[in-house]
């Protein structure tokens, strides 16, 4: 993988932002531009490649990948639903809410529709507390989830999915 030369001026510019010789600084930000660029997710090869951008060790790359639930070490599908399972979206019924999810794709967490159009995940908290159970949905946050809600959300996906067809 390499960057276009308008992705290398933004790493570039982004690097700029820190004090020299800190550029490890840049690895969350870079990492998003990464996985973009690679179709959604973050494979070795691509983090090798941040890491010799940012001139520090591979495996520095992959503890932060590893660490935070927004980078996605595997491919995913067009549709990431990122469901919350900690306490406050526990208590308010995202369990029921992932085993529907589970049986309404018939996909286990972490595995992606054979069309490749839904990705289940489960993350820790998304800041929501108050709107549980939610999901986030790209840059959009699901609240209070519901069976329904849940229908209407797969259905409006796939709708929108077949409009840009």
């Amino acid at each position: 993988m390499e960057f276009s030369k308008e992705k290398l001026d933004k790493v570039q510019e982004i690097i700029a932002r820190y004090p020299e010789g800190k550029g490890k600084s840049a690895l969350i930000p870079v990492l998003h531009l990464a996985q973009d660029a690679n179709g959604g997710w973050l494979s070795a090869e691509v983090m090798d490649y941040v890491a010799g951008l940012l001139q520090i060790k591979p495996v520095e790359v992959y503890e932060v990948a590893t660490f935070y639930s927004m980078y996605n070490l595997k491919p995913v599908g067009k549709y990431l639903f990122e469901v919350c399972q900690t306490g406050p979206c526990m208590v308010r019924g995202s369990d029921d809410i992932i085993a529907y999810i589970k049986e309404k794709l018939n996909i286990g967490v972490g595995e992606t529709t054979a069309d490749g159009m839904f990705t289940l995940k489960t993350v820790e908290c998304l800041g929501a507390c108050g709107y549980a159970p939610m999901m986030q949905l790209g840059k959009y946050y699901k609240e209070h989830l519901t069976r329904e809600k849940v229908d209407e959300i797969i259905e409006e996906c796939r709708r929108t999915a077949a409009q840009n067809n």
